[in-house]
C-alpha cells in the first residue's frame, strides 16, 4: 500500500489556462455509487461465516471484497443480497495465466455454484501485480482473457487492482501519466481489455500514504476531506480546477492518465482506501482514531452524496473501505494491524460520524453504544481509571455505591465499566472519551443486567435531555462526595491520609494518559 510522494510544492507566477477538448464520460456514470468493505482474514477469533453475514446485514453493508474465495462465506451469503468483489491471490496467476482450462475450472468451482444467489459483482485478479509480484506480470493479461472467456455468459466485470504507484507525476492531475515502463507491455493492453469488456480500472488509493510521504507539503485537512480556505486549496494550473481533497486529485490523475492514452470511457473503482487508527507514535504520527474516524466518515459522505471530482463532477466512483476488522495477526509496521472499523469480536474500534448515510455502518453516533472495561485489563490501571472517572471526571457513580442497583457484582471491572460508561455518555460519546489509557473499549452490546441499567441503555436515554442537563452537575457533585465517603470507609486506617493518597493516585494516572481529554 505504500505510495510515492504525491504533491510537490508549486510556485506559480503565471497561470496559463489550457482549453481542453471534450471528454467522453466513463461508462456507468449513472450507476448509484456505493461504499463496500474489504474483509481480511488475518484476524484472531474471526466471526463464523454465519455470524459474519448477520453482522454485515446489521451494519447494512451491501458490498464486500474478499481477497480470495471462501466457499463457507460464499455459501453463508446465499440470499443475503450482499454483493461480492471476488479476489484471486497473486500466487494463482501462474496456473490461471498458463492454462485456459484451469481458468475455466476456477470459474466452475468458485463462481457458478454461488452466482447469482450470492451476487458476484466483479472479479479482481491479483493485487498490485506490477510492483508486488512482477515475475507474474506476463501472465496477468492471459489470466484475465481466459477468465473472461469462461465468464462470457454471466456479464461479470473482471479487472486487476493497481496501486497508485503505477501513475507518475500525479499533481497537478492534468499532467499525470502512467509509468512508461509499463505502458506498451501492460497498461495499453489492459485498458483495451477493460474498454472492450465494460470493466473498471481498479485502483487502491490511500491519501494516508500521500500525507505521510509528503513531508508537510500536503495539509492534513486536505487529506481528511476537511474544508480548506480558498488560499490553501490545491489548484491545477493547466485547468484551474480546485482540489479540496486528496482522493479527488488522485482520481482525476487516473482519468488524465487514461486520457493521455486515448481512453475516456473507463470508470474507476476504488478497491481499497482507508486510514489506520493506531501506529508507532514516532514513525506513524497520523495513525489515530480521530483521523481514521474523520477520513472514513467524510469519505463515506463524499461518495454517498455523489460529489464526483473536479474533472468529472457527474461521476462518483464506488469505494471499498479498507477494512472491516483489525487484522491483529498481520505482520509489518504497527499500523498494519489497525486499519479496521471493528475489532475481531465485532465491537467498533471507533465511532463513525455518518448520520444520514441511509443506515450504512450502524456503528454511527447512536444511543446504542457503551463504554466498558477492556477484557483482560490490568486491575491497577482499572482502579486508577475508576478513581479518576468518579473523581475529577465527574461521572455519576452513585449507582455503584453499596446498596445501589449496580453495586453487585462488587468487582473493580464491573464498577469501572459503569463509571466509564457514565463518563462516556456525559461527554457525548466524543472520540477519546472511552480510552482511559487503553483499559476501556466501546461496545454495541448493552452491559445492563438485572435492575442495573447503564447510563447508555435505552431506559436511561429516554429521560428528557432537559432533565439531564438540569441535574447533571448536582448529580456529579453528589456522587463525587459519596464516592469519597465510600472510598474512605473501605480502609478506616487510611481515613486521614485519604486525600493525599487519592491525589497521588490521580496525579500518577493523569501523567500516564495524555489522550484522555
Amino acid at each position: 500500500m505504500a505510495l510515492p510522494l504525491f504533491f510537490t510544492l508549486l510556485t506559480i507566477t503565471t497561470i496559463k489556462l489550457v482549453v481542453t477538448t471534450a471528454v467522453t464520460a466513463p461508462q456507468n456514470s449513472a450507476a448509484e455509487p456505493f461504499v463496500g468493505v474489504c474483509i481480511g482474514t488475518q484476524v484472531s477469533n474471526i466471526l463464523s461465516p454465519a455470524d459474519l453475514v448477520e453482522f454485515l446485514k446489521s451494519q447494512q453493508i451491501t458490498h464486500i471484497r474478499l481477497y480470495e474465495p471462501d466457499t463457507n462465506i460464499l455459501s453463508a451469503l446465499n440470499g443475503s443480497g450482499i454483493h461480492v468483489l471476488l479476489g484471486i491471490p497473486n500466487n494463482q496467476l501462474l496456473a490461471l495465466g498458463s492454462s485456459p482450462a484451469t481458468a475455466a475450472a476456477w470459474v466452475s468451482r468458485h463462481v457458478l455454484p454461488f452466482h447469482p444467489s450470492t451476487p458476484i459483482s466483479a472479479i479482481a485478479v491479483g493485487d498490485d501485480v506490477p510492483f508486488t509480484f512482477p515475475s507474474s506480470l506476463p501472465l496477468l493479461l492471459p489470466a484475465l482473457l481466459s477468465l473472461h472467456s469462461s465468464l462470457s455468459n454471466l456479464s461479470i466485470p473482471i479487472s486487476t487492482p493497481l496501486s497508485f504507484s503505477s501513475i507518475i507525476d500525479p499533481f497537478p492531475p492534468s499532467q499525470a501519466f502512467f509509468n512508461q515502463s509499463l505502458v506498451s507491455g501492460f497498461i495499453l493492453p489492459l485498458l483495451r481489455f477493460l474498454s472492450s469488456t465494460s470493466s473498471p480500472l481498479m485502483l487502491n488509493l490511500y491519501p494516508y500514504y500521500v500525507l505521510t510521504r509528503a513531508r508537510g507539503v500536503v495539509p492534513l485537512d486536505n487529506a481528511l476531506f476537511r474544508p480548506l480556505p480558498p488560499s490553501r486549496e490545491e489548484v491545477d494550473p493547466n485547468t484551474l480546477l480546485h482540489y479540496t481533497n486528496v482522493l479527488d486529485a488522485m482520481l482525476d490523475a487516473a482519468y488524465f492518465s487514461m486520457r493521455n492514452l486515448n481512453f475516456t470511457n473507463i470508470p474507476v473503482l476504488i478497491t481499497e482506501t482507508g486510514w489506520p487508527s493506531f501506529g508507532d507514535r514516532h514513525q506513524e504520527p497520523f495513525a489515530s482514531k480521530d483521523n481514521a474516524d474523520t477520513y472514513n466518515s467524510n469519505m463515506i459522505k463524499h461518495v454517498l452524496d455523489r460529489s464526483g471530482t473536479p474533472l468529472h463532477p457527474e461521476i462518483t466512483s464506488s469505494v471499498y473501505l479498507y477494512e472491516l476488522f483489525d487484522e491483529d495477526l498481520r505482520p509489518g509496521p504497527v499500523s498494519e494491524q489497525h486499519w479496521g472499523l471493528f475489532y475481531g469480536n465485532a465491537t467498533p474500534v471507533y465511532l463513525l460520524h455518518v448520520t444520514g448515510s441511509g443506515g450504512l455502518l450502524a456503528n454511527d453516533t447512536t444511543d446504542k453504544t457503551y463504554c466498558v472495561a477492556e477484557e483482560g485489563a490490568d486491575r491497577k490501571m482499572l482502579q486508577a481509571a475508576l478513581d479518576w472517572a468518579c473523581g475529577p471526571g465527574k461521572a455519576n457513580c452513585s449507582e455503584i455505591q453499596p446498596g445501589e442497583s449496580c453495586y453487585d457484582p462488587n468487582t473493580v471491572k464491573a464498577h469501572a465499566s459503569y463509571a466509564f460508561d457514565s463518563y462516556y455518555q456525559k461527554e457525548g460519546k466524543v472520540a477519546g472519551s472511552c480510552y482511559f489509557q487503553g483499559v476501556a473499549m466501546v461496545t454495541t452490546t448493552d452491559p445492563s443486567h438485572g435492575k442495573c441499567f447503564f447510563p447508555g441503555s435505552k431506559v436511561v436515554v429516554n429521560v428528557t435531555q432537559a432533565a439531564m442537563n438540569a441535574s447533571q452537575t448536582s448529580n456529579a457533585e453528589r456522587s463525587y462526595r459519596q464516592w469519597r465517603r465510600t472510598r474512605s470507609a473501605i480502609d478506616a486506617n487510611a481515613l486521614h491520609a485519604f486525600p493525599t493518597a487519592w491525589l497521588v493516585t490521580v496525579v500518577v494516572f493523569l501523567t500516564s494518559i495524555p489522550h484522555i481529554w
